[in-house]
């Protein structure tokens, strides 16, 4: 059995060095799709693709069992100018692999197809499992998870897997990004004129510095706001009656959307909309079997400040995954093929124990 699980990470190592050397920015992931086909079909495993997402349901698939869920995703950010290596050649040295994408999520995403196959085959399962690759998560698109999760049966819960450390993230923080418009009345500023809108939107940007939620969730700690940008103002004589402002708010699972929201509106007199309310806290609870299995084999538990496709899916996930969060979106980003190879072993433990609940 050592040896087959050695096969199959060596042979997700091969394709995550082929997927590195393949642009797959978000919206442009044909080809990394083209290639984690092409991986099934050699291996005459049955597969489906809508749009860049691919996906595959295990052989002895019943429609009576509960069904897993295995995601992770194929895109990248575009690189940064900070490399001093070409991103799109996959480069061994020693013990790393060097490439965009390695990390984040090239590693988890390969680690977790290994685990797949690894259990793809076998007819005594008391649940099936579905492993899908997914588009567009570093731009949160609707042509990704959102596009297929319609397409798949009922999810009883899901891995998502992200560079963690191989600790697992229990819960995760959503996103509301807000553009903010406080008016004034424009005048002359030599003059006692007009009313300055640049003045009404700072006592706007004050409060979102400084209010604090009284709900503070036990694993994401508060709700934290941020204004990111601000313009306003024409030329320098002209008091201006128009100043637009941007907040970037992480929320928590304290409240939804819908009520952070609120609470925001309660609090400042600047006229508000929020881009979108798709992209939810997401979470699974202290006492499922992912979790309980999680901490008998040593892993740790926290709450994630980062965005993933949890924040899509209607149903309890944990994130997890081999490589470092920190090194996501960072020049010469790379990942261990010794952590690749320790991320298949104990994801196959992870699933082993927690099928052991069912």
């Amino acid at each position: 059995m050592e040896d087959f699980i050695n096969e199959l990470t060596n042979d997700s190592i091969e394709l995550l060095k082929r997927l590195i050397a393949t642009q797959s920015f978000s919206k442009e992931e044909s080809k990394t799709a083209d290639l984690i086909q092409a991986f099934f079909s050699e291996r005459n495993i049955p597969f489906s693709r809508l749009e860049n997402n691919i996906w595959s349901r295990n052989q002895a698939f019943n429609k009576e069992l509960p069904t897993i869920l295995l995601n992770s995703h194929h895109d990248t950010v575009k690189p940064n100018a900070g490399w001093t290596k070409d991103p799109f050649e996959p480069l061994v040295e020693g013990d790393t692999l060097y490439g965009l994408g390695s990390n984040d999520a090239g590693g988890p995403l390969v680690s977790l197809l290994a685990t797949y196959l690894y259990f793809y085959y076998r007819t005594d399962l008391p649940v099936n499992i579905i492993f899908a690759a997914t588009a567009e998560e570093e731009i949160s698109g609707k042509n990704g998870i959102e596009l297929l999760l319609p397409k798949l049966p009922e999810i009883a819960f899901g891995i998502v897997g992200e560079p963690t450390q191989m600790h697992l993230a229990v819960a995760e923080k959503g996103l509301l990004v807000l553009d903010c418009v406080s008016h004034g009345v424009a005048g002359h500023a030599a003059r006692e004129e007009g009313e300055n809108a640049i003045y009404k939107a700072m006592k706007d940007i004050h409060w979102f510095s400084t209010f604090s939620f009284p709900k503070v969730s036990k694993t994401l700690g508060q709700v934290k706001m941020s204004v990111t940008g601000i313009n306003a103002g024409t030329q320098h004589n002209v008091v201006p009656d128009r100043c637009e402002f941007m907040v970037d708010v992480r929320a928590t699972d304290a409240y939804s959307l819908d009520e952070t929201l609120e609470i925001i509106r309660e609090n400042v007199s600047c006229e508000l909309k929020p881009r979108s309310v798709r992209l939810q806290p997401s979470g699974i609870s202290q006492n499922h079997p992912l979790v309980q299995s999680a901490v008998e084999l040593g892993r740790k538990l926290y709450g994630s400040p980062t965005l993933s496709d949890q924040a899509l899916m209607p149903f309890e996930t944990a994130k997890i995954g081999p490589g470092d969060s920190a090194r996501s979106h960072t020049a010469d980003e790379y990942i261990l093929l010794s952590e690749i190879k320790q991320g298949v072993e104990m994801y196959i433990k992870l699933l082993k124990k927690t099928l052991n609940s069912y």
